[in-house]
């Protein structure tokens, strides 16, 4: 061992009085069998204990927690989908319903337009057939305005003829009998 002295600290070496090492590594020596068993049977019984009566039954009721969730989670979701389905059903029938009385409408519109277009066919028809008569009447009451006119254009062109090639004055009874001759 290091010396002190009144110079300081002087440096030595000294052999230990006893063997260094022992022959046996201490777990392994016999003499500590009984105690370690001992012990071991201790801590393995209080870890059994805190496992079977704090940690083991927070696992299973984290378990059924988790398991409990997960099938009230099933069951929202299929009542989910079947309200889906339902919706979707109510929908299509709604749509079609839609759609058929969207089809009646254009069928009373175009109905109705159709009988419009009728009346007021109808109603032109009418008029221009109205027009049409009062023409024609008033064309028979001209033609009938000129045959009359017709003879007595006859009888004075006739009379102009027969005083220009005869030279002389034809007598008008005569003219108007000739003419109504020829006529016939």
């Amino acid at each position: 061992m290091a010396t002190q002295g009144a110079e300081g600290l002087a440096a030595g070496t000294e052999v230990p009085a006893g063997p260094a090492h022992e022959d046996v590594f201490p777990p392994f020596d016999s003499t500590y069998f009984a105690p370690q068993l001992i012990w071991l049977a201790l801590i393995f019984g209080v870890l059994y204990l805190l496992m079977a009566k704090i940690a083991l039954p927070r696992v299973a009721g984290i378990l059924a927690i988790r398991k409990q969730t997960i099938s009230d989670d099933l069951q929202a979701a299929t009542k989910a989908q079947e309200d889906a389905a339902a919706a979707a059903a109510a929908h299509e029938k709604t749509l079609a319903k839609a759609k058929a009385k969207a089809q009646a409408l254009g069928q009373q519109a175009h109905a109705a337009a159709a009988a419009a277009a009728d009346a007021s066919r109808g109603k032109l028809e009418a008029e221009l057939g109205a027009k049409l008569a009062e023409a024609e009447k008033k064309i028979g009451e001209t033609k009938t305005a000129a045959m009359a006119n017709v003879d007595a254009i006859a009888v004075e062109v006739a009379h102009a003829i027969l005083q220009h090639v005869t030279g002389a004055s034809a007598d008008p009874k005569a003219v108007v009998a000739a003419v109504a001759a020829a006529k016939a």
